[in-house]
């Protein structure tokens, strides 16, 4: 008698594999570009001088860009309701639990630093708008508490920035079975393109020109401590294991290799980064062209290891 076991896992048929959807990477672009901006504001209001009225009202589009994501996040869920049992307990060897109490405590800390960064006239507009909604002098004692810890509340702004960054990539790097996702590199490289999309939506606003070049420098240190990363994962996946192999080769001549070399590298990373500097150098006039260019690329990104790593 001849026997033949068959062993079949088709993503496209199998019922109980579930495929991420466009859901999972606006998560982690919207999560990251938050990230960024946690650091980004941080860092601004740190400088010696005075952050322009723009760069104030800024600091609350991390907690507003979050509630975005996890909404995306949320639409993906098969069990919805289930979403309440990250909060019921922490698992200390768990990344989803850290990154479930991280994306918690973005909310009070980005919201107490934007607060308290506000200018006189602004908390006055703010409170206009809150009175509305019965939330003005709450919000008045936490502006005056907030301003009191400014300086702790900045730096706790920064730590959980970079905690949120590195969660959205160390969020597939735990799911080892997947060998495009079974890198160390995947957080910091998250990170860095966090900080670079954040960089970008804050070139989209009126910021001083001191400010613009501040933050034009960070998006330059990201961009090429991305490029760096991005070379380090590759050699990495090539020279590991014959899955990693395969794996580098989806970006390197397979079937995510247009996609990646022409919306990440070129179009993300390249060109923003010969704009910005011809921009600081030659003092030419700043476009939009540059910060659309890396939201682009940060977001293809995203989608593309999301989808290679389900190829």
């Amino acid at each position: 008698m001849t026997e033949i076991d068959v062993a079949r896992y088709s993503l496209q048929i199998d019922p109980h594999l579930h495929i991420w959807g466009w859901e999972i990477p606006v998560y982690l672009f919207l999560g990251g570009m938050a990230a960024g901006l946690m650091i980004l504001t941080s860092l601004l209001a740190m400088r010696k001088e005075e952050p322009s009225p723009a760069a104030r009202w800024l600091a609350f589009a991390a907690p507003v860009l979050v509630s975005v994501g996890m909404g995306a996040l949320f639409l993906d869920l098969a069990f919805k309701v289930h979403v309440l049992r990250f909060y019921l307990a922490f698992r200390w060897t768990s990344p989803m639990s850290w990154g479930a109490w991280v994306l918690v405590l973005v909310y009070p800390v980005s919201l107490l630093v934007a607060l308290a960064g506000l200018d006189d006239a602004q908390a006055e507009k703010a409170g206009r708008f809150l009175g509305g909604l019965g939330l003005a002098r709450p919000a008045a004692a936490l502006r005056a508490w907030a301003q009191h810890h400014l300086a702790r509340l900045r730096w706790a702004n920064l730590v959980v920035g970079v905690g949120l960054g590195v969660y959205t990539g160390i969020l597939l790097s735990t799911l080892g079975a997947r060998a495009l996702w079974s890198s160390a590199l995947l957080g910091p490289l998250f990170l860095v393109s966090g900080l670079s999309t954040g960089a970008a939506f804050l070139m989209f606003f009126r910021l001083g020109e001191g400010e613009r070049h501040f933050v034009t420098r960070w998006d330059l240190l990201a961009i090429g401590l991305e490029v760096l990363l991005i070379v380090l994962f590759l050699v990495g996946l090539s020279t590991a294991s014959l899955e990693g192999k395969e794996a580098a080769g989806l970006l390197l001549g397979g079937r995510f290799t247009a996609e990646f070399w022409a919306l990440v590298v070129i179009a993300g990373l390249a060109v923003p980064s010969l704009l910005e500097i011809l921009e600081m150098r030659l003092h030419v006039r700043p476009t939009r062209v540059a910060p659309v260019l890396v939201l682009v690329g940060g977001f293809a990104l995203r989608w593309i290891m999301v989808a290679a790593g389900q190829a």
